[in-house]
């Protein structure tokens, strides 16, 4: 691992559900800008690693450090403050129904103690990029999926985190909006300079990412960065 550049980095990670080892002593990180696609079959561990390293869950043992600094350990009120720190995208989107996609978008703010007016037009600024325009005042059940997701995308966007998680962003999508939201999620994240963490099952989704890592039995059983998976679809294409 390449601790010294990264933002976040997870080492020996265990974390069981009574008998079940869903972890079993995964070291990882990722770096400022970078994507990475954390893959594997259903109940190989890649929910719970992402919740350990985005502070959902403690691991049982072992260490999660953002920026150096230890997270795993934190308690309240000093857990909260990760909210400023990671941004959230999850399958369902899960906005909440009673507010209009703008009031959506700033939650993440107001909840940080932004003023409303303030963090509405924050907010407002990430409509234009991610193609939303005008849906400022639609609610969830006036959007579509993809527009939905976006406007998901734009909240985890809105405080300008280090690391995004992303958990099957495209899973309730059909595949064309499901690659137009990756595209749009992998690179405004570069763009902002903030590290994305994705766990999907869709190798399609993966290959947008900078990196792959597979999660086997609660262990990396893989770890390849687009480039190298490139030249090895060259090289089997010639075979």
């Amino acid at each position: 691992m390449n601790t010294t550049s990264a933002v976040l980095t997870g080492t020996g990670l265990f974390k069981s559900y009574g008998m079940a080892r869903a972890l079993a002593g995964v070291d990882i990180d990722v770096t400022s800008d970078q994507s990475l696609a954390v893959m594997g079959p259903s109940g190989s561990g890649k929910s719970t690693l992402l919740h350990c390293l985005a502070g959902i869950e403690r691991p049982d043992s072992g260490e999660v450090l953002l920026d150096g600094k230890r997270i795993d350990q934190l308690r309240e009120p000093a857990r909260s403050e990760l909210r400023t720190a990671f941004g959230f995208v999850f399958q369902s989107g899960q906005l909440l129904p009673e507010l209009p996609a703008d009031e959506n978008v700033a939650l993440p703010l107001m909840l940080g103690g932004t003023p409303r007016r303030a963090a509405v037009e924050q907010a407002r600024q990430w409509f234009e990029p991610l193609g939303l325009q005008g849906l400022e005042g639609r609610r969830p059940g006036q959007l579509s999926g993809g527009q939905a997701q976006r406007v998901a995308i734009a909240r985890a966007l809105a405080g300008r985190p280090k690391v995004i998680f992303a958990d099957e962003p495209t899973g309730a999508l059909d595949q064309a909006t499901g690659m137009e939201v990756i595209r749009l999620l992998v690179e405004v994240s570069r763009g902002q300079g903030a590290a994305l963490v994705v766990v999907t099952h869709d190798a399609n989704v993966a290959r947008w990412c900078d990196r792959t890592v597979e999660v086997r039995d609660g262990r990396l059983a893989g770890d390849q960065s687009a480039a190298q998976a490139g030249t090895d679809a060259k090289a089997g294409s010639r075979r």
